[in-house]
């Protein structure tokens, strides 16, 4: 089936919105902007979308697409996490404009809260994890941290790993977040 005019439109005001969003962050992103980076009407924007807000969502939504890791041996459970996120975040640019928009906009950083902890969670659910959302919690910050220095700050020489690299640093902090038992607070 041939794609329609209004879903080409719909596409390109989002990829428009993301690169906009990523380049100036939500404050100082316009509608305007937004619009003539798509070629298209202002109105358009607001037709589709309704609003700054309501393209923003759109445009920072994003599926993490987890692995099941019930199959995974416990051990090697944090580098098939770690090599996931990697290449989530090296193959849609998406993660790097909510990041850089959440450290200023607050919906941005409950997007942000839901794709990390409203997906990570109930993964861990499934794997029977206690604690699931400590451990997601935990393995956000390394993630999150990893991705900030990495995209958006461009720390070298953390640019400049290559996944296995990054996957071997960070993997044993990631499997122990997953593995190990929740400790008993005195």
């Amino acid at each position: 089936m041939a794609e329609k005019k209004s879903d080409r439109t719909r596409a390109s005001i989002l990829a428009a919105a993301r690169e906009r969003f990523g380049a100036d962050g939500y404050e100082r992103a316009t509608i305007r902007a937004i619009a003539a980076d798509a070629s298209i009407d202002p109105a358009m924007v607001m037709r589709y979308y309704g609003s700054k807000e309501k393209l923003f969502a759109a445009a920072a939504e994003f599926d993490v697409r987890l692995p099941d890791l019930r199959d995974v041996p416990r051990e090697q459970a944090g580098e098939v996490l770690v090599r996931h996120l990697v290449e989530r975040w090296e193959e849609d640019d998406t993660l790097r404009v909510l990041l850089r928009t959440a450290v200023t906009n607050e919906a941005a950083a409950e997007r942000m809260r839901q794709v990390f902890i409203g997906q990570l969670t109930p993964a861990f659910e499934r794997a029977a994890m206690d604690e699931p959302a400590v451990r997601a919690g935990l393995i956000a910050t390394q993630a999150l941290g990893f991705a900030l220095c990495r995209y958006i700050l461009a720390f070298e020489p953390i640019v400049g790993l290559s996944t296995d690299d990054a996957v071997a640093w960070l993997g044993p902090t990631i499997t122990r977040y997953l593995t190990s038992p929740v400790p008993s607070v005195p």
